[in-house]
């Protein structure tokens, strides 16, 4: 299942979310959590100042922190390099069966560590990516919705016999709605925020 999620950090605010749903998911299946701190780099060479691995370095101390008071396990890493590049290889060197990102950045890394960042790792990802909205309202609030979202998914990408085999779990702004199918167990994510739904683990992608 899932074993090893990876959080890129920088420590910002909309890291700090990011954390918070990688956690919940860590403790949901018992997993060990990865925080990641990338100190960029560019065409041009290293973009980091003085300060930039220090702050780095106290990125993933807060998460190691605080998954520590939560009971959960922890590995850190500061690396240098290309952000996407950087956070893909880690994720292959280290077997990470889910990574967890925010969607938007204001300030800072953070713009860095985000938005087009995220978008690359969607797309060049061999694993699940979790994304985080850090200010969109929840509107899907009731598991059964969200079970129901789960099913009709399952089916339109060829599942079938689909049941529920656990109650839905939400995490932040997503749910993880476990599935039994003919095929065999399957996860569905499901936005809380958007309706949209995907197969992020079966019986082909272990």
């Amino acid at each position: 299942m899932y074993q090893d999620i990876l959080v890129p950090t920088d420590g910002s605010d909309g890291t700090r979310r990011s954390l918070t749903h990688g956690l919940a998911i860590a403790k949901r299946f018992d997993a060990t959590i990865h925080a990641l701190s990338v100190v960029p780099e560019g065409p041009l060479g290293t973009l980091q100042t003085d300060e930039a691995i220090p702050a780095a370095e106290r990125a993933v101390e807060r998460i190691e922190a605080e998954a520590t008071r939560e009971g959960v396990d922890v590995v850190t890493a500061v690396e240098q390099g290309v952000p996407h590049e950087t956070i893909l290889a880690y994720a292959d060197d280290h077997d990470i069966d889910m990574i967890v990102m925010g969607t938007q950045g204001r300030t800072g890394l953070d713009r860095v560590l985000v938005g087009s960042v995220t978008e690359r790792i969607v797309r060049m990802a061999d694993v699940p990516v979790v994304t985080v909205r850090l200010n969109d309202e929840i509107r899907i609030e009731d598991a059964d919705e969200a079970a129901r979202i789960a099913r009709k998914t399952a089916e339109q990408e060829g599942y079938d016999g689909v049941n529920v085999l656990e109650d839905p779990h939400r995490t932040s702004a997503s749910w993880i709605v476990p599935l039994e199918t003919d095929a065999g167990p399957v996860h569905v994510h499901v936005d809380a925020v958007t309706s949209e739904a995907r197969v992020a683990e079966g019986p082909d992608t272990e």
